[in-house]
């Protein structure tokens, strides 16, 4: 069987109109400069001619890969058949359809039952709902968040973002929310859900009743950590006793990433509320979403909306992901396996110089100590071919985020470029360790 491989380019392409006009704040470009063109599946192209294997995936935006046929297709048809683009909030088939397959190939064969909130298109914006709505219902302000924790870049979901330098682009305070230690911030030896009960246990902590807890299951851009079943369990005990509503934010660990299409599965609790977003059209097109349970929805008409909360083509495409992927357990069970074969192939890096794992199912990645050795293996990898990035508070974790449908010896070779980079960059100096 011949496989595939990267053919990287090694000329960076004219850039002039981007720095003459796009502003500063760009920054994968700056790490990958090349002119990307056309994609399939796990593949980019350059306007050079060049083929890069992408473990990027949209920042878990493209869990089934670029421009999937059964999607395309679909939304190729939808145009075809002048389909209602833009909607508000008006009824349409495409809305339609998306609520029903929703419904039974999602929350019904979960035991869930929530309402689907259609918010502004970015995941921040469903973040800004969900805190916005458990104000509301609880009569509350506070929100309490936890260290390391990435949440969105508008001023209530940065609020909750532990970032400095995310939270220093707001200009203004960011106050009402509560940083507390994730789990196993303290080490393993200490329960941090022990810890918050017993703040909001004492009436002089100093701590509000809250609102909400809001949590990610594994922090993507805090460094992949991960927390236990038995202490989300703990976290949403906590929640109800005190009277707040959990919010589970499976924007970027949801939709199969970590496994289930919800991160939360199989965990023995139920949150209040959930965001999602990223993957959820399945084709890169913006849409967001806010479930939340039903006596919940005390919303007013327009009281929370947002001009893009129609995006017809985007109900389209994740209405033919659901129907592709999620009609039977197979897709879950290949993620399974696909992310069993990734912990082995990392873990051998690790135990190989001394590193560690971080990261559950489809969403991991390998902790190799400093920024900057991180940032010289993913210049190494893109020289190879191989688009990866950075994340943790330190951006010390190289981080694997390679499309679901990947097959297993892409994801091998994948693996390879991965292990050559990082041997190559701790046998040398970091600054000539990426040839």
């Amino acid at each position: 069987m011949t496989i595939t491989l990267p053919k990287p380019t090694s000329a960076i392409p004219d850039t002039r109109i981007y720095e003459r006009r796009e502003s500063a704040v760009r920054s994968y470009a700056r790490a990958m400069p090349r002119q990307f063109t056309t994609a399939e599946g796990v593949w980019m192209h350059d306007n050079q001619g060049g083929r890069y294997l992408d473990f990027l995936s949209g920042c878990s935006t493209l869990n089934y890969g670029h421009n999937h046929p059964v999607l395309k297709t679909a939304l190729l048809d939808y145009i075809a058949a002048d389909g209602i683009a833009h909607g508000l909030d008006l009824h349409t088939d495409a809305k339609a359809d998306f609520l029903d397959a929703l419904e039974m190939l999602i929350l019904k064969p979960r035991g869930l039952d929530y309402r689907a909130m259609f918010t502004g298109p970015t995941g921040t914006n469903a973040v800004e709902a969900a805190i916005k709505l458990a104000r509301k219902v609880m009569g509350r302000e506070l929100v309490i968040a936890f260290t390391n924790g990435f949440h969105g870049m508008t001023l209530g979901a940065l609020a909750c973002t532990g970032n400095a330098s995310k939270r220093a682009g707001a200009g203004v305070p960011l106050s009402h929310v509560a940083h507390e230690p994730y789990d196993g911030y303290h080490g393993p030896e200490v329960d941090t859900a022990d810890l918050l009960e017993r703040r909001l246990s004492d009436p002089s902590s100093g701590l509000d009743a809250p609102a909400a807890i809001l949590v990610e299951t594994v922090q993507g851009e805090g460094g992949l950590n991960t927390a236990s079943s038995e202490w989300l369990r703990k976290i949403a005990e906590i929640a109800r006793r005190h009277g707040a509503l959990m919010i589970v934010d499976d924007i970027q660990a949801g939709c199969g990433r970590t496994g289930g299409f919800f991160s939360f599965e199989g965990m023995g609790f139920t949150p209040d509320i959930v965001t999602l977003a990223k993957s959820l059209s399945g084709m890169g097109l913006p849409f967001a979403l806010t479930l939340f349970r039903p006596e919940l929805d005390q919303w007013s008409p327009g009281e929370h909306n947002g001009t893009f909360r129609g995006n017809n083509h985007a109900f389209v495409t994740a209405t033919a992901a659901l129907r592709h992927f999620w009609s039977d357990d197979a897709f879950q069970q290949d993620i399974a396996r696909r992310g069993a074969l990734l912990e082995r192939r990392l873990e051998a890096m690790a135990a190989e110089h001394g590193l560690s794992v971080c990261g559950r199912g489809m969403m991991r990645g390998i902790n190799v100590g400093t920024g900057e050795v991180a940032a010289a293996i993913t210049t190494a990898c893109f020289a190879r071919g191989l688009i990866i990035e950075t994340s943790g508070a330190h951006d010390e974790i190289v981080k694997v985020l390679a499309p679901l449908v990947i097959d297993d010896a892409t994801l091998s070779a994948g693996l390879d470029i991965l292990e050559e980079s990082i041997r190559a960059v701790l046998a040398a100096p970091y600054g000539v360790a990426a040839e």
